[in-house]
């Protein structure tokens, strides 16, 4: 397995180095999302944060606007706050072993064995989706890979061929070797057993299994996942718009979105102005591993005279002006679904809205076009579904966003 990794691994960057900082950061990065989409972003975040005590002296909000794009920000989050940590506790150095890394926030076992054994040299197993397909075929595991029982079995392997490797041989070759045969020729369908190393030894092979197993649990379809529907605004001034900041914990915390709530009342208290809206034009939705995100974007305008107050949403914990470029380009930190949002409205020949100040609600026009927008019928990809005017749909492009897995 080791010499098979050394013929035939792919060059990524962060197998150029043993800098244990550089490789917990691919590492998280790599959780559910793809190798292709990954490399960019290490080799900006790496420019950008080329040190634990650089990742950690790092305001979160410029830590987020880093990874905007990437999604399930908690990753980033938990990096920050594991900077933070390892640069008080321990010097800016990364612990050595598997056993103290995991006193680090935000690494786990897997990530630990990875740190371990390749920036330092460890014998520490590790099992992540691709490392359990490998293990689960070669050994003909039956149970369900992600249940108890199925996850201790898999780490109980991990460790066994671990103890198991000459002296002489490399522990982070072999893990990485485990690794990059899954994201190769043992994939979850259709596995090139002709080109993987352990054709002759796999069990699932020579039973004729290869196709069954690993037994993983059945995913819900899209119309399944359950539909979480909030109202935003969108107040724009001089090129610039209201954005308000999620409180660090729970989704999207930490990053900066389009004042929302359930419905157009709770946006208007999130947005803390007072201000004249009119009912939804224009409908965003992103379709995540578990949940659906339906935002329905509402224009709005402040009342003459209007400041920007303490957001009285316990949700936010700021609110403030941004121009539209930086929320449209990443420099601050707003999630892929807020900056889908954002593209296509930035452009005037492109709203939905026109370029003239919104009507108050119950004057005659607002109300024919918002029954315009209502009954638009609605544009849909994989990811993203957009409802707007008739004359408006012409002219906008769709946006898009991948959930992606390693």
């Amino acid at each position: 397995m080791v010499a098979h990794y050394r013929q035939v691994k792919r060059d990524l960057p962060w197998r150029r180095t043993r800098d244990p900082y550089a490789i917990w950061v691919s590492e998280i990065m790599l959780q559910q999302t793809r190798v292709a989409t990954v490399i960019p972003y290490w080799e900006r975040w790496m420019a950008r944060f080329p040190t634990v005590q650089a990742l950690a002296a790092a305001p979160l909000d410029d830590v987020l606007s880093a990874w905007a794009g990437l999604g399930y920000y908690s990753r980033a989050r938990n990096l920050h706050r594991g900077a933070r940590e390892v640069a008080t506790r321990w010097g800016g150095a990364l612990p050595r072993d598997a056993a103290a890394l995991r006193e680090v926030p935000g690494i786990g076992a897997y990530t630990a064995g990875a740190v371990a054994s390749i920036a330092f040299g460890e014998r520490a197993p590790l099992v992540d989706g691709n490392v359990a397909r490998v293990l689960a075929r070669a050994f003909a595991v039956d149970d369900d890979i992600k249940s108890t029982a199925g996850q201790r079995r898999l780490w109980a392997l991990a460790g066994a061929l671990m103890t198991a490797l000459p002296a002489d041989a490399a522990p982070g070759d072999l893990n990485q070797g485990l690794m990059e045969l899954g994201a190769t020729a043992c994939a979850p369908r259709a596995p090139a057993c002709a080109a993987c190393p352990l054709d002759a030894l796999c069990e699932a092979r020579a039973q004729g299994r290869q196709d069954a197993l690993p037994v993983v649990p059945s995913r819900r379809g899209v119309d399944a996942l359950p539909v979480i529907a909030t109202v935003a605004l969108w107040i724009e001034r001089d090129r610039r718009i209201v954005l308000a900041r999620r409180r660090p914990e729970g989704l999207y915390g930490g990053l900066w979105e389009l004042p929302a709530g359930a419905d157009l009342a709770g946006a208007c208290v999130a947005a803390g102005l007072r201000i004249t809206a009119e009912p939804p034009a224009f409908v965003e939705e992103q379709i995540l591993s578990h949940r659906r995100l339906r935002v329905e974007v509402v224009p709005a305008r402040p009342a003459r005279g209007a400041r920007l107050v303490a957001p009285r949403d316990p949700m936010y914990d700021a609110v403030s002006w941004h121009p539209i470029d930086d929320a449209a380009r990443g420099v601050v930190g707003v999630s892929s679904l807020t900056q889908a949002i954002v593209r296509r409205l930035a452009d005037p020949r492109k709203s939905p809205w026109s370029a003239t100040p919104t009507p108050p609600p119950s004057s005659p026009r607002a109300t024919r076009r918002s029954s315009k927008a209502s009954g638009s019928s609605a544009t849909t990809s994989p990811t993203t579904t957009s409802r707007t005017p008739r004359r408006a749909r012409r002219r906008a492009s769709t946006s898009s966003s991948t959930t992606t897995t390693r």
